[in-house]
């Protein structure tokens, strides 16, 4: 990772799995549960009490979360929602524009969408680590190569898979050869 591109120093890469994400909030308009509400009437959908609890739930706090994850975290706080509608309401969740579903290796990971601002991924295929940054330049080059292609953007993802410092100091033993 370039040291001469400001807004990319590793300092400012959150962790995400660990609960310390502390990304600015975008304002917005409608609370989650709102915006939510308004997706399942503009397609005939029902707005249950199981829904809207996950949905405050989800929203509580900032994090990236499984499916499986957040199917345990419900059963931790009692709170009576199934597991059928808790996948069911993601991917509505998803579709409505609230939730981002990320492809980190074999896993399906989700996260707030709306109301944080665009941020980028790097994943650590060894740890499983996921690290969060912003990115002007990432952002104006996608417009430009947008304009360029006459292609208008309905959003991007962009997650680096790689090896974190942590996995790589923690290598085995050195070698004989490593020493020369």
């Amino acid at each position: 990772m370039s040291t001469s591109t400001p807004n990319l120093d590793p300092e400012d890469a959150k962790q995400i799995f660990d609960g310390t994400v502390d990304l600015p909030s975008v304002p917005v308009s409608q609370s989650p549960v709102e915006k939510f509400r308004e997706y399942l009437d503009l397609h005939g959908l029902k707005c249950t009490g199981e829904r809207m609890r996950l949905v405050e739930h989800v929203f509580e706090e900032h994090n990236h979360f499984e499916a499986d994850q957040l199917v345990a975290r419900v059963r931790e706080r009692s709170l009576r929602v199934s597991r059928s509608t808790v996948y069911r309401t993601l991917t509505l969740l998803v579709e409505a524009g609230l939730l981002r579903e990320l492809k980190l290796g074999s896993r399906t990971a989700y996260e707030h969408d709306y109301g944080y601002p665009q941020h980028e991924h790097l994943f650590c295929e060894k740890c499983g680590k996921v690290l969060e940054f912003v990115s002007e330049e990432i952002s104006q080059l996608v417009d430009e190569i947008c304009r360029k292609f006459q292609f208008r953007p309905s959003k991007h993802q962009f997650v680096v898979h790689g090896i974190c410092q942590d996995c790589r100091n923690e290598r085995s033993p050195r070698r004989r050869l490593d020493l020369i």
